[in-house]
């Protein structure tokens, strides 16, 4: 496995970590929850408005649960600050259900944009909503396949080579996974 070249010397000052994991529902639903932690390696004394923080507590600690249907469309969504740097960072949490009848696909990030830009929203669980997109299509698109082929279906639905076809460079229009997959050869 290729690796990145050695780091110069150098000292740790910060930490993020997103991580999202999705479910298949026993109602034929489907949950993709995200969970986002920054972690300095400094004490924060509090003096600039913010809770005071020891070195190690995490700074931002957020979690945001999006419901969706077969479609990709937002049908619930909940938003939960566990930890923030101010007092007030949690107040906007209700506000995100404001994500429910959106749907997965382009344009998604302007339509979030739109209801909580600035003041409107948290720009840590709105952060997060990229990477839960990411992973509603890795989790949802083969749950349907699996339904597709246990209906007998075909796996693929219709509109799956328009939307992947050429959005990677591992599915570009004449790789072996769209010739294999589509039939789709090189220009």
């Amino acid at each position: 496995m290729k690796e990145l070249s050695p780091a110069a010397p150098r000292a740790l000052l910060h930490t993020r970590r997103v991580e999202c994991t999705g479910w298949e529902r026993e109602d034929g639903l489907f949950d993709v929850e995200g969970r986002m932690s920054d972690v300095r390696t400094r004490d924060q004394d509090g003096t600039r408005g913010n809770v005071p923080r020891l070195a190690g507590e995490p700074v931002h600690l957020m979690s945001l649960r999006l419901t969706l249907d077969e479609h990709f469309t937002i049908v619930a969504a909940e938003a939960c600050t566990h930890q923030a740097p101010f007092a007030d960072c949690g107040d906007v949490n209700d506000l995100y259900g404001r994500l429910v009848g959106l749907q997965i696909k382009g344009g998604l990030v302007k339509a979030v944009k739109e209801r909580f830009s600035g003041h409107l929203g948290c720009t840590h669980l709105t952060e997060l909503l990229g990477p839960m997109a990411t992973t509603a299509f890795q989790a949802i698109g083969p749950a349907m396949e699996l339904r597709r082929a246990q209906r007998g279906e075909p796996m693929d639905d219709p509109k799956s080579a328009e939307r992947l076809l050429d959005s990677c460079h591992g599915l570009r229009r004449g790789g072996h996974a769209a010739v294999v997959r589509w039939g789709a050869r090189g220009a």
